[in-house]
């Protein structure tokens, strides 16, 4: 029996280590659907992310997106009904992977700000790359679900970005960076933030609801069921 399954086109390696999370979290609320032996159809193509990272520190995004705007070209041609781009960061360049296909790119940020609202929160903290952190593309994307986003001080951005980079995506977890974070925040917290985004699709690996009294919400899980529940044609309850 053929299933309305639509095909799901994932833009990973960035890093691979928070891909893996991607694959199985797509999988796994496929089948809580279906049911039996169900799985998602999915298209993956993985990235060499040391080529995206150095294009990332030099400020080469125009050269980034040109990139993936052909992974994505890659991807609809292969038969994707839509795109997943699997990393919170590179959203900067959902522009031009937008405009290079005919296929709906689903946004990170989206699921992100609806499951916030359910959840009853106008004023959230912000924690991923120095980039996400300190540039607009997410903040701003965030703010048009009307949300508040509060950052840490430049010295934690640092830190933040420094142990995502440098230890996570290496797949690299100690418990001094998780100190760290859980200062962060707590920081974040005291300046009214009223729960905090996992705003780098590694941060999963190092922090977890448990460790935090701040509601974590954690856009890799967030992004990964909203994908299935489209590939299903359902709506994410």
């Amino acid at each position: 029996m053929t299933t309305p399954l639509k095909t799901l086109g994932l833009i990973g390696g960035m890093s691979w280590e928070s891909t893996l999370p991607y694959y199985r979290q797509i999988n796994e609320t496929v089948k809580a659907a279906l049911g039996g032996l169900h799985s998602a159809r999915i298209i993956l193509y993985s990235v060499d992310f040391a080529e995206i990272e150095q294009l990332q520190a030099s400020g080469q995004w125009r050269a980034a997106g040109a990139l993936l705007a052909d992974v994505a070209q890659k991807l609809e041609g292969a038969g994707a009904d839509a795109l997943v781009l699997c990393t919170n960061t590179m959203h900067k360049v959902a522009d031009a992977i937008t405009e290079a296909v005919d296929i709906p790119l689903l946004h990170i940020a989206d699921p992100t700000a609806l499951a916030i609202q359910q959840a009853g929160h106008t004023t959230v903290g912000l924690l991923g790359t120095r980039f996400t952190m300190e540039q607009d593309f997410y903040r701003r994307r965030l703010e048009q679900h009307g949300l508040t986003v509060l950052t840490p001080a430049q010295a934690d951005r640092e830190l933040v970005h420094q142990i995502i980079y440098q230890e996570l995506c290496l797949g690299q977890i100690n418990d001094t960076s998780r100190q760290t974070y859980l200062r962060v925040i707590a920081e974040l917290g005291a300046r009214g933030a009223q729960a905090v985004i996992l705003g780098c699709t590694e941060i999963a690996m190092l922090i977890q609801s448990e460790d935090c009294p701040l509601p974590l919400f954690d856009t890799t899980a967030l992004h990964a069921r909203s994908a299935a529940h489209w590939a299903l044609s359902a709506p994410c309850p």
